[in-house]
């Protein structure tokens, strides 16, 4: 008797200290987190992979029954309550035992901005297993479960899921854009709310600003075109507004366009994805919070909507891809911003949903998939978000999308871990993987581009809160810590970087350059008109009316200056820029001219005289 006595208390020891256990590696990483590169990193460097699972719910998937009715391709079609998924059946202790037992270190949690102004109680049976929620409005709930998540030691990733709480994603929902069912600066007051509501808690990590952005019955998303559906320049002007106006230890994270165009055979349709970031990214005002992130399922494809009974009947689906040529079109489609280095677009890659059935009646097809998008991300060593947590299993609730099950009937819970799921050793292969970067990563040079194509782009800190340089003409400055390096022809597009160190002088004090007062006595640009910095400065940023340089914009160094270098790189008649290609290639269709990344730009020359536009034409580089 003493002796099963003595092996049931070790057993209850040993249980406690790998619980213990595994609450400290999730602990182990200081916040707030950081960009170097393409990857995530705490507060003291160290690399932090977003090991990640979707919590969803709180954007309105379930009705209060539980019946989830989902199909084949995670879909639900159903009135809905915004509440994450099984508080109904399990605590909230039980469901973060079941997130700890899968590996991860993060949950990505969608809300709908319906949710956020939800006054309306809870009913009791929706909170039926943690009568602690009892009376409790849906963001009171939401707010609950980041606390207990948080507390336990999870990363948390808001998530804007849809503008309305139903289902995402089906044809005319109003949840295709940020803005399809309000206006832009509600849905922007919604984040700043959000955003604000969580700051004192470090273990919030992140704004998911939108799910999927798509087509609508009549108009596209784009990236750039300057419209009322453009998400790059929405997505940009929100993430500037929540990094001064909300948190600025916030990672911004922004997923490509999901769908344009009709999906029927014989008229163009597309998922962009992350392709048009090569051409144009992001830069922050606080420029190491930026996370593109891309979604991929087995029965959508490169022009496939995953849309069942529509005509794209020519359109390859991912799983119809061989290992191969699905590891090409992934790279084509997101993986290249990572992948890429020293880049303006280099950033981290976070494939925030993928999933797949893992009971029932499994297509082959979907099973090779799902096992190719295991080794594409832990060859790639990719942070990784698996769609969904949590579901239901019983008589009337049949799909098996999630790794934690609730039996509605019993209250029971079916895992990943209990032999039915056939996912299991892939699942273990992907969390258990060591193949990857850890520890500290060291500090990259940075790249960013300005883009002065309908706006003011000034991302210095310290200059907007000293104001307007150049009253009535478009302006773009580096993010504070970086200096201009090189300027397109075209004069709307600019690359900023960090590359060799060129500080700013003790008070950050700049000089407003608007005529030739500064020229050397060397005519570096003969014909030209030349705004070069005073003595000692270098160029931070600039100003254009139209296309013609109205100023430039010099800060001064905190160091001597030399004057050796390139000198002169004129582009007027094509791209002058360094042999390797650094920062890449920030203005397409357009000449540039960049110097070389040990020297700093001094001057600008363009010319006026007739049938020039002003733009510039040479820069001076020196070091």
């Amino acid at each position: 008797m003493t002796n099963t006595i003595s092996s049931i208390l070790i057993f209850l020891v040993t249980l406690s200290l790998l619980y213990r256990s595994s609450y400290a590696a999730l602990s182990d990483w200081t916040p707030p987190l950081s960009t170097r590169g393409r990857y995530v990193v705490d507060k003291n460097g160290v690399r932090f992979k977003l090991k990640a699972g979707n919590w969803h719910g709180a954007s309105g998937t379930y009705s209060g029954s539980g019946d989830i009715n989902q199909d084949s391709s995670h879909h639900a079609n159903e009135n809905a309550h915004t509440l994450p998924l099984g508080l109904q059946y399990a605590s909230l202790n039980d469901i973060l035992d079941g997130f700890e037992k899968l590996r991860i270190n993060t949950i990505r949690l969608p809300f709908s901005n319906q949710m956020i102004h939800d006054t309306t109680p809870v009913q009791d049976s929706w909170v039926a297993a943690n009568p602690q929620l009892r009376g409790l409005t849906p963001l009171q709930v939401y707010d609950a479960v980041i606390k207990a998540l948080t507390d336990r030691g999870f990363a948390v990733i808001l998530n804007n899921h849809t503008n309305k709480s139903v289902w995402c994603c089906a044809v005319n929902d109003g949840n295709e854009r940020w803005n399809e069912s309000q206006s832009d600066d509600a849905w922007a007051a919604d984040w700043l709310f959000m955003v604000s509501r969580y700051r004192s808690n470090g273990r919030v990590i992140g704004a998911d600003l939108y799910n999927e952005v798509r087509r609508d019955v009549l108009n596209d998303p784009n990236w750039g075109v300057a419209d009322d559906h453009d998400w790059y320049r929405y997505s940009q002007w929100l993430g500037d507004r929540i990094l001064t106006e909300a948190n600025p230890d916030t990672l911004i994270i922004i997923e490509g366009i999901n769908w344009t165009g009709v999906p029927v055979d014989g008229l163009p349709h597309h998922r962009p994805t992350l392709e048009p970031v090569g051409n144009l990214s992001h830069t922050f005002v606080v420029s190491n919070k930026l996370v593109y992130s891309a979604h991929f399922y087995a029965y959508t494809g490169p022009s496939h909507s995953g849309a069942t009974g529509v005509g794209e009947t020519h359109d390859a689906r991912y799983r119809d891809f061989s290992q191969a040529d699905l590891f090409q079109v992934m790279t084509d489609q997101a993986g290249y911003v990572a992948f890429d280095t020293d880049k303006h677009y280099t950033a981290p890659v976070w494939i925030s949903e993928f999933g797949v059935e893992g009971r029932g009646q499994i297509l082959d097809a979907d099973r090779t998939w799902f096992n190719n998008m295991i080794t594409y991300l832990t060859t790639n060593d990719m942070d990784f978000a698996l769609w969904p947590l949590v579901g239901y299993l019983g008589p009337n609730n049949t799909n098996g999308w999630a790794l934690l099950n609730w039996n509605p009937a019993t209250g029971a819970q079916d895992s990943l871990y209990d032999g039915n799921d056939w996912r299991e050793s892939a699942w273990d292969t992907l969390v258990g993987f060591t193949g990857g970067k850890t520890g500290t990563v060291s500090i990259p040079m940075r790249w960013q581009m300005l883009n002065l194509d309908y706006a003011d782009f000034v991302e210095s800190l310290v200059q907007r809160s000293r104001g307007d340089w150049d009253s009535g003409a478009r302006k773009g400055m580096c993010p504070d810590g970086l200096r201009l390096i090189g300027i397109s022809a075209g004069s709307t597009r600019a690359l900023c970087t960090n590359s060799a160190s060129y500080s700013w002088a003790s008070g950050n004090p700049t000089t407003t350059v608007f005529d030739e007062r500064y020229v050397s006595s060397a005519d570096w640009a003969t014909g030209y008109t030349k705004y070069q910095c005073p003595s000692g400065s270098y160029v931070v940023g600039y100003a254009i009316r139209g296309s013609k340089v109205s100023t430039v914009l010099c800060a001064q160094a905190s160091k001597p200056l030399g004057t050796g270098g390139s000198g002169t790189k004129w582009f007027d008649q094509g791209d002058n820029v360094p042999a390797a290609g650094v920062g890449g290639d920030f203005h397409s269709g357009q000449y540039k001219g960049v110097c070389e990344t040990d020297e700093y730009m001094a001057g600008i020359a363009f010319t006026t005289r007739i049938g020039s536009n002003g733009a510039p034409a040479a820069i001076l580089c020196w070091k």
